[in-house]
């Protein structure tokens, strides 16, 4: 499959700063969302950039270096466990997105964005993509740079709270970390309104 396809259309109608945007973190029982956005050059060779899920964390780390070093504009946004309790995880999602796309050295005229929603803003021209990592390069990219992102953010929680073992699961819902939030209770950066935590309180 091209998954440059939409890229090249938008550019052919006029479009000439396309950005990708999704989102890491929707699922975890603890810390932010994080939305990345990036807008991939015509010329580039975008064939590396797979969704961050089939990819692994040494490969992800890598391709986020390569849009450092090719120089490739991108932007990252985050929302807090707390904006998500106050807020609800769909709407910090977009929140999050919404700040990653404001972080861009420069406006884009379009945004491509993974899942079912736009972004809320008023006049920016947008299409939702449903599994859009898969459909297009642009939004892959994001979703590493979110990814990445996401984990070193999680990475610098497990300084801060060693005893929920956020270096191994990032905060995911798994045995471990089920088993060690009934054992330490919640943290500060827990979600409390998550079920798994709320019950905890």
């Amino acid at each position: 499959m091209d998954t440059f396809s939409f890229e090249r259309k938008l550019s052919g109608e006029g479009f000439r700063c396309v950005a990708g945007v999704d989102e890491a973190g929707r699922g975890p029982l603890a810390g932010p969302v994080v939305a990345g956005s990036v807008v991939l050059p015509l010329d580039c060779d975008y064939s590396p950039f797979l969704d961050s899920k089939k990819l692994t964390a040494k490969k992800r780390e890598k391709l986020f270096a390569t849009l450092n070093d090719l120089g490739i504009p991108y932007g990252v946004g985050v929302a807090s466990a707390a904006e998500i309790e106050d807020i609800n995880i769909l709407q910090a999602s977009l929140l999050a997105m919404k700040r990653a796309v404001l972080a861009l050295p420069a406006m884009p005229d379009y945004l491509l964005v993974d899942g079912k929603f736009t972004v809320p803003f008023d006049d920016l021209p947008q299409q939702a993509l449903i599994k859009g990592e898969s459909k297009s390069a642009s939004i892959a990219a994001a979703s590493i740079v979110a990814k990445v992102t996401r984990d070193r953010i999680m990475m610098e929680y497990h300084e801060k709270f060693p005893q929920y073992g956020f270096d191994r699961h990032k905060g995911y819902p798994t045995k471990e970390h089920k088993r060690l939030l009934i054992e330490f209770g919640p943290s500060d950066i827990h979600r409390k309104t998550f079920s798994g935590v709320k019950e905890l309180l």
